[in-house]
């Protein structure tokens, strides 16, 4: 019994020590918080907030103090997908994407429960709010005003639990199966109707260049016949002149052919003088020049053989180049004034150019002329 108890002595110490290292060491590591980089805790002791811990080692009372960690960083929350109405009845589903970062650490501890699970489900009912304000095509194609208006929706109570949003993101809007063939169908309609509104302009611009077409070649074509008449105008103003000098010319020759057989009867008649009219000499000295070997060489050559200044001038001879060159601009007139001028050309008048009858009958007239009603000197001629 003797040595029982001795050592039952011995090791009640021996337990007692290694009870207070055991809570030594359980004191220590409750005194101890070791707070990371990027988190915060907010200290309670008996209950009470006392402070939030900041990164680093810090002793606090042990037992009696619990912590609590809060990410400072920008954390990402999943809204699960969400079921709405749109405002003109359309069903539809989306689902987003919300970045938050803690702003205030205590407000996040004491204003909300679970700030994570707050903003979730604030997310959730806001995302649905907003769907169901828009009509269908609004929510498949205005994205960002979507992000922006639940973003703007979740500031102020998100600011209440020292929570910010820094972003929103729609990942996804779907209408109904319905809908969905409804719009697939009215799509391919869209692009049935787009493309006949193309066929359609381009046969109507092929029409318009055609027409523009024949109305360029009426143009040439106008133009040409416009050429084409004043050529042949300007060709029978020079044929009347040309006809108009040779009947002239060949009324001169008459008067002499018929002046040379009255010589002729008068030289083989009894008679030994005569009278002829100055004009007749005239013509007669005028042809003689023509004849080799005559005493009459000196004098004036027949009018007749070359076209005089004014005849050149009318009928453009030395003006060639610049009748042409007025061609063109010619051919802006009215056809009808282009007739005109023509049956003017043609016809003589405005012009000093006579007619070849006009010519003959002058002859005759001066053939036939006394003496003394023409005021002119007699010629006699005394055969040998």
């Amino acid at each position: 019994m003797a040595p029982v108890l001795q050592l039952g002595l011995g090791l009640g110490p021996l337990i007692v020590g290694i009870l207070v290292l055991i809570l030594a060491i359980v004191t220590v590591y409750q005194m101890v918080e070791i707070v990371d980089a990027y988190e915060k805790k907010a200290l309670t002791v008996f209950g009470e907030y006392r402070r939030l811990l900041e990164p680093g080692i810090t002793f606090i009372p042990p037992f009696v103090s619990r912590t609590y960690a809060f990410d400072m960083r920008t954390q990402t929350l999943d809204v699960p997908r969400q079921e709405a109405i749109t405002r003109d009845n359309s069903p539809v589903t989306a689902d987003a994407v919300v970045y938050i970062k803690v702003m205030d650490a205590r407000k996040a501890f004491l204003e909300v429960d679970n700030y994570k699970m707050a903003v979730s489900n604030l997310a959730q009912t806001t995302l649905r709010a907003v769907l169901g304000d828009m009509e269908l095509d609004d929510t498949l194609n205005k994205r960002q005003e979507i992000n922006a208006r639940i973003r703007k929706e979740l500031d102020e109570p998100t600011d209440e639990w020292g929570v910010r949003v820094e972003s929103v993101e729609v990942r996804e809007v779907n209408p109904s199966q319905d809908v969905q063939q409804a719009m697939e169908q009215q799509t391919s309609a869209e692009r049935r109707r787009r493309a006949m509104i193309l066929e359609a302009q381009g046969e109507r611009r092929s029409a318009v260049e055609k027409a523009q077409g024949e109305k360029q070649s009426n143009i040439i074509r106008a133009q040409g016949e416009k050429q084409s008449q004043i050529l042949e105008a300007q060709g029978d103003a020079i044929s009347t002149v040309l006809r108009a000098k040779s009947a002239e010319s060949m009324g001169e020759r008459a008067i002499i052919d018929k002046g040379m057989e009255t010589l002729e009867r008068i030289g083989q008649g009894e008679s030994t003088t005569f009278v002829l009219p100055q004009e007749l000499t005239s013509l007669v000295g005028r042809y003689g020049k023509q004849l080799t070997g005559s005493d009459v060489q000196d004098m004036e050559g027949l009018d007749s053989l070359g076209f005089d200044d004014e005849t050149r001038e009318l009928i453009g001879l030395d003006d060639i180049e610049e009748i042409i060159g007025q061609i063109d601009e010619a051919a802006e007139m009215d056809i009808e004034e282009l007739e005109q001028e023509a049956e003017a050309i043609k016809s003589g008048s405005g012009t000093s150019i006579k007619s070849a009858d006009e010519v003959v009958q002058d002859a005759d007239a001066d053939r036939t002329m006394s003496p003394e009603s023409a005021g002119e000197p007699e010629s006699e001629t005394e055969s040998e």
